[in-house]
């Protein structure tokens, strides 16, 4: 059949090389999680991170000299906003209000009295009850997004694009384990607008799928490998353009924004380009292995009336 379209690469014919890819990736985030965890922000553990505004340009030499004479020279600190004004330092400690001024004596023995500082303290409870909420919150909207892709489709595409989206979010969280990078409630953010964006890409792919089925005859898999190769390309420059649109202004926040929102960006940056590769090279290959054994019942013949 024609499907008035130029199918540059084989994708379907390909599968089992970016799944491969894919199994290998979800492997080493597995041993990752195993061997190091996460690194988890104060959010989701006891302790208190401080927001501090000095007012001037410093260094991190400087606020680590005054953290080891406030006694706290292994709190995690980094220096940023856009003169080198701001400090935000993590304890792994619950302080009290005793601790925190004496922290905050030093740092404007040190830097000035022009100083403002906010201190946000997340007990072991509330920790614990923020990581549950979180996988909760991931697994309902999954299954949210499953109920609505069998209503609108059919359950092979609610599998296929179930799957993929928890491999996006997966993928993100691997990443983050990796690399050691800090997961704070902005990280859950990130995961859950990937679950949107990804799940956006693969229903435009689900519907025109759908749509040149109405039109073709499928009796072979080969034939209904081609559909599915036709349909990623008929749709790969819309959904090329859509997230190359969330890229470019996400990049620019990473860039240009501030320190408490780059783990956001980063975090949304590594789901969207993941969204995209599992939208081509799993959902779609994915569904058509689920298609190709299906046997459509035979239609019951009908005896006409004398």
């Amino acid at each position: 059949m024609n499907y008035n379209t130029k199918i540059r690469y084989d994708v379907v014919g390909n599968r089992n090389k970016f799944f491969t890819f894919s199994i290998v990736l979800t492997i080493a985030g597995i041993l990752s999680l195993l061997l190091f965890q996460l690194n988890l922000g104060v959010d989701f553990k006891a302790g208190s991170n401080m927001d501090v505004s000095v007012g001037k340009s410093i260094t991190q030499a400087e606020v680590t000299e005054a953290l080891t004479s406030a006694g706290h020279g292994n709190a995690a600190h980094t220096v940023g906003g856009t003169d080198n004004d701001r400090i935000s330092i993590r304890f792994d400690d619950v302080l009290n209000q005793d601790q925190s001024n004496k922290v905050l004596d030093v740092l404007k023995s040190k830097f000035g009295n022009d100083i403002s500082a906010e201190v946000n303290v997340v007990s072991p409870d509330i920790a614990r009850e923020l990581g549950i909420k979180t996988i909760w919150a991931i697994l309902v909207a999954s299954f949210g997004i499953m109920l609505y892709v069998m209503v609108r489709f059919e359950w092979r595409f609610a599998l296929a694009a179930n799957i993929s989206i928890l491999y996006d979010s997966f993928v993100v969280v691997a990443v983050f384990s990796i690399f050691r990078f800090e997961v704070d409630l902005p990280f859950i953010a990130a995961v859950l607008t990937t679950l949107g964006y990804s799940i956006n890409d693969k229903i435009v792919i689900f519907d025109r799928i759908r749509e040149n089925q109405r039109f073709a005859s499928i009796k072979s898999h080969s034939q209904l490998a081609e559909l599915v190769n036709a349909s990623i390309w008929q749709t790969m420059a819309r959904n090329l353009y859509t997230v190359l649109t969330v890229v470019i202004v996400t990049l620019c926040i990473f860039l240009l924004g501030s320190p408490s929102i780059k783990m956001f960006c980063l975090a949304l940056l590594i789901g969207l380009f993941s969204g995209a590769y599992s939208t081509i090279f799993i959902a779609s290959p994915l569904w058509y292995l689920l298609k190709r054994n299906h046997k459509p019942k035979p239609k019951v013949a009908t005896n006409a009336t004398p």
